[in-house]
């Protein structure tokens, strides 16, 4: 059990240091505000997730929106369901099933999945300029 623990402490770190030279990559900004962990840890997951996009779309295009807003919405509906689905037999408590469901396929990879396509129809939306930023 302690050797789980430390192994996962181990990954953990691993990820903190790689989010820290993603976030040090990308930024553009100087500010003196002091940012939580978490606010930390959110920047940094929009750098990855705008570099995954960025993977992605270099196979699948626009293909995102290619049948239009339904289309689109219908997109991020799916990923819903199947987390909706997942997190059911755990009472809708989405960090248990999260704790129980480690494959890289699992419930953390549809949230990054509906994280990214939700990223693409609030730029899509900003692109048009119909929308405040």
């Amino acid at each position: 059990m302690r050797r789980m623990a430390r192994k996962k402490e181990i990954e953990q770190e691993r990820h903190e240091e790689f989010m820290k030279r993603k976030l040090l990559e990308g930024a553009n900004y100087a500010t003196d505000e002091p940012r939580s962990a978490i606010i930390n840890r959110v920047m940094c997951l929009g750098i990855e997730d705008a570099d995954e996009l960025h993977k992605a779309e270099q196979s699948y295009g626009d293909s995102w929106k290619q049948r239009g807003g339904v289309g689109a919405f219908m997109m991020a509906a799916r990923k819903m369901d199947r987390i909706e689905k997942q997190v059911l037999g755990h009472n809708y408590d989405i960090f248990s099933a999260m704790d129980e469901d480690r494959r890289p396929e699992g419930i953390l990879d549809d949230i990054r999945d509906l994280r990214r396509y939700l990223f693409l129809i609030d730029a899509e939306m900003c692109g048009r300029g119909s929308q405040d930023d």
